[in-house]
């Protein structure tokens, strides 16, 4: 099988072990990658603020496609270079309707500049938030939970007011709604990301562990799923590699770089 050109890759539960940590194997694997022409990025739901631990992993071109396809993220700089939000109108509607679906919602957002919270939301990650409106916000994602709710029917009720009005991810995180908006996926940022450089799908390999990746590896020209992916990814995958904590990626990545 021939080398791709690219070589995308999910991070949390998919190039990062269990622990968030990125093993020196991987890191290693990365770079010889990158010495050998296949170009390795990053793309994850993960907000830009998440991404500077990894600044020097990145390779050459030294950004990361981050928010579910909403941002592309000069990580040395710490910059977003490229967002593409919420029209104003589309997020004040999506989030009057959903308030109107379930009372009890609350919402953040992640953009370009920083993060707010209204006072409903509650996360474990609340305090990296600051407390106030969404108006006027440019949104890449908006963020809802629904606290007491069973998870799967709150996701279900967030599915059936959305009806194809956004893109709803879902990165593993229990009774959190992830929204992007209509046409934004991980999909949509790396085709764009690929076009401008002339890679073509067909020379695309991509590696995912959850349903957001699905879009990602339905374009790529060869998805690989790790071997604790969830089970829609594993029904997709043309290849199935080592789980996250037995650097399946790098296995990857040292076979296409094998003299």
């Amino acid at each position: 099988m021939s080398r791709p050109a690219l070589l995308a890759t999910d991070l949390d539960g998919t190039l990062l072990r269990s622990d968030g940590t990125l093993s020196d194997r991987t890191r290693a694997a990365v770079a010889a990658a990158e010495d050998a022409g296949v170009e390795v990025v990053f793309v994850t739901a993960r907000p830009p603020r998440w991404l500077d631990e990894l600044a020097d992993a990145v390779g050459g071109h030294g950004v990361a496609l981050c928010g579910n396809g909403a941002f592309v993220l000069d990580v040395a700089r710490r910059e977003v270079v490229e967002s593409h939000p919420f029209a104003a109108a589309d997020l004040h509607a999506l989030t009057s309707d959903l308030r109107a679906a379930v009372p009890s919602i609350g919402f953040a957002v992640e953009c370009a500049d920083g993060m707010r919270r209204d006072e409903h939301f509650v996360d474990a990650y609340e305090d990296e938030y600051e407390t106030g409106g969404l108006e006027g916000t440019a949104a890449g994602k908006l963020l809802a939970r629904a606290p007491g709710l069973d998870a799967e029917e709150f996701l279900a009720r967030v599915a059936e007011v959305v009806d194809g009005r956004a893109e709803l991810g879902f990165s593993g995180a229990i009774g959190l709604a992830e929204l992007t908006p209509r046409g934004v996926t991980k999909a949509s940022g790396l085709q764009t990301w690929c076009t401008e450089r002339g890679i073509a799908a067909r020379d695309v390999w991509a590696c995912g562990d959850m349903p957001n990746d699905l879009p990602m590896l339905a374009w790529a020209g060869r998805a690989l799923a790790v071997a604790n992916a969830h089970p829609d990814v594993l029904a997709v995958a043309d290849e199935v590699i080592g789980s996250n904590d037995d650097d399946g990626v790098a296995q990857v990545l040292e076979r296409l770089t094998a003299p």
